[in-house]
């Protein structure tokens, strides 16, 4: 595995279905608060899921920093995004049904989101409750079937947005406007009505797996983007 430098990111994917073993050895690193958070999930399968997660961040960062994994100590903002301290290392994870993202990076604050795109009966009304007017007439005028493939990238380029700045959906889906014109690479309109603040993010989407889709969002443009599997690790 390469090294991080200036302006590149790192996207990691791993599976959240493990065997119980492999679950176990992941458990066995995580902190106390993070086994108290798996417990407080209702369902072994998201509690499982969770485990996964957390576990293999610990062992991705664990390989840039060259520290054990249970010695992770994170920080939580007040939004409860988590972040490491003393370092340049930076990330975001997102996970969706049985497949997880790690975005990787240095200096610049990121964001990912995934999504598993399921049918939606709603696409069109959740489109005019949280999106732009623009993006709103653009569901409005498809199809069933493409409402809910074209809702599913918008939405998760916004939240990868909201992610990167640690709003979070407190933030305002509405006020991150996307253009998905097909002769134009994806990019940011505005944000909250600001052409210049939107042209400052590198915005990339791309399928991570069959049913997929992801969005992860870079402070900074010409970022250079890798792919790695957790099999790597």
């Amino acid at each position: 595995m390469s090294q991080l430098s200036p302006n590149h990111v790192h996207i990691w994917s791993t599976n959240l279905k493990l065997p119980p073993s492999a679950i176990n050895k992941l458990s066995n690193i995580l902190s106390s608060d993070e086994i108290y958070r798996a417990n407080k999930f209702y369902f072994e399968r998201d509690k499982n899921r969770f485990i996964i997660a957390r576990g293999t961040l610990r062992k991705i960062l664990s390989r840039y920093l060259n520290i054990e994994p249970k010695k992770l100590q994170f920080t939580y903002s007040e939004r409860g995004k988590p972040y490491l301290q003393d370092t340049s290392i930076l990330f975001n994870l997102s996970h969706s049904q049985d497949l997880a993202l790690y975005a990787i990076t240095t200096v610049n604050s990121i964001g990912i989101d995934l999504e598993y795109i399921r049918p939606m009966n709603d696409a069109e009304g959740l489109a005019k409750r949280f999106f732009s007017a623009q993006e709103y007439n653009l569901i409005s005028q498809l199809p069933l079937q493409q409402q809910q493939e074209i809702f599913f990238k918008i939405w998760t380029c916004k939240e990868a947005y909201l992610k990167a700045t640690g709003d979070g959906l407190a933030g305002g889906l509405e006020k991150v406007e996307v253009c998905l014109k097909p002769e134009q690479p994806i990019h940011f309109i505005s944000i909250n009505g600001d052409f210049q603040e939107a042209s400052r993010w590198y915005l990339h989407q791309f399928i991570p797996e069959s049913n997929y889709i992801a969005a992860v969002v870079v402070a900074g443009k010409n970022q250079h983007l890798s792919f790695w599997q957790t099999t790597e690790l």
